[in-house]
C-alpha cells in the first residue's frame, strides 16, 4: 500500500531536501506541508518568513500547504499539545508517517518520534546523520536556490543575512558554525529548485534585529521585541522578505 506522509515544512533548505528525497520513492506520496506559523506576526515561526511567501511555495511545488497558528509565548506543553490535535486531525488508515528535515540532533529526534509516537505517527528522517557537507553540496549541485532569512548573532553577524546560499557563503562561514546551520545559526528561505514548478518571486525588503525574551505575566502574548526595549543579550538578524505579484 501506498504511504502517505506529512513533510513538516519550514520553506528551508533541509525540509526542501528532505522533501525532494521523499519524492524521488514512488511508494511514497507527500500529503502535506506543515508549518506552525506566529498567529500575530503571520510569519513562520523562528524564520520570519511571510506566510505569502509559503503559499507560494506550496502553490509551485503543488502540494498543500497546512498551517498551524501558534501565539508568539506558546509554551512546550501547550505547542506540543497543539501538534497532537493537528496529526490526529489529518491522521488516515494511509497516513501515518511525518517526515523532518533533521540531520543530527539526538534529543530534537527523540523528542520528535516520542510526540509522534502519542498521535499515532511514525518519523521519517531522510538526511539523518549524514555529512553536512555533502548535504549542502548536494543541495547546492540540485539547482536548488535560497537566501538567508535569519541569522544567530552570538554565531554570525548581520553581514550573513540576505545573501544566497552558495558555495561563496560556505566558504564565509567562521570556524564553528554547523554548514547546515543545524544549532540554529542560520536558517534560510528555498524559492527554486527542482521541487518547484516555478520561481517563487519576492525582493528584498527591510533588515531587521530582534531579541527574544523570557516570557514574564505581565507581558501577556509578547516576547518578541525590538532590540532598542530589551537588554537580553542573544539577537536575531532577519531579512524581510516582500512577496512581488506573479502572473
Amino acid at each position: 500500500m501506498n504511504k502517505q506522509v506529512i513533510m513538516n515544512w519550514s520553506g528551508g533548505k533541509d525540509s526542501a531536501l528532505a522533501l525532494h528525497r521523499l519524492l524521488q520513492n514512488p511508494a511514497c506520496t507527500v500529503s502535506h506541508l506543515l508549518t506552525t506559523a506566529n498567529r500575530t506576526l503571520n510569519r513562520v515561526s523562528m524564520h520570519g518568513v511571510r506566510m505569502e511567501l509559503l503559499e507560494q511555495q506550496a502553490q509551485s511545488i503543488g502540494i498543500p500547504l497546512h498551517k498551524v497558528w501558534l501565539s508568539e509565548t506558546v509554551s512546550m506543553q501547550s505547542y506540543s499539545q497543539t501538534m497532537q490535535q493537528t496529526l490526529k486531525s489529518l491522521k488516515t488508515d494511509s497516513l501515518t508517517q511525518a517526515a523532518f528535515g533533521d540531520i543530527f540532533l539526538e534529543d530534537l529526534k527523540q523528542y520528535r518520534e516520542n510526540q509522534l509516537a502519542t498521535a499515532g505517527f511514525q518519523g521519517v528522517f531522510p538526511l539523518w546523520q549524514e555529512n553536512p557537507h555533502r548535504l549542502i553540496d548536494e543541495f547546492i549541485e540540485q539547482g536548488f536556490k535560497a537566501v538567508i532569512v535569519c541569522v544567530n548573532e552570538a554565531r554570525l553577524d548581520a553581514s550573513f543575512v540576505g545573501r544566497p546560499l552558495d558555495r561563496d557563503f560556505v566558504k564565509d562561514l567562521p570556524a564553528g558554525v554547523d554548514v547546515c546551520g543545524e544549532n540554529g545559526e542560520y536558517h534560510s528561505f528555498v524559492y527554486d529548485g527542482p521541487l518547484f514548478r516555478h520561481p517563487v518571486a519576492f525582493t528584498h525588503g527591510e533588515k531587521v534585529r530582534r531579541t527574544y525574551t523570557p516570557v514574564q505575566p505581565s507581558d501577556g502574548d509578547n516576547c518578541y521585541r525590538s532590540a532598542s526595549n530589551t537588554p537580553w543579550d542573544t539577537g536575531f538578524w532577519y531579512q524581510d522578505l516582500v512577496p512581488l505579484a506573479t502572473r
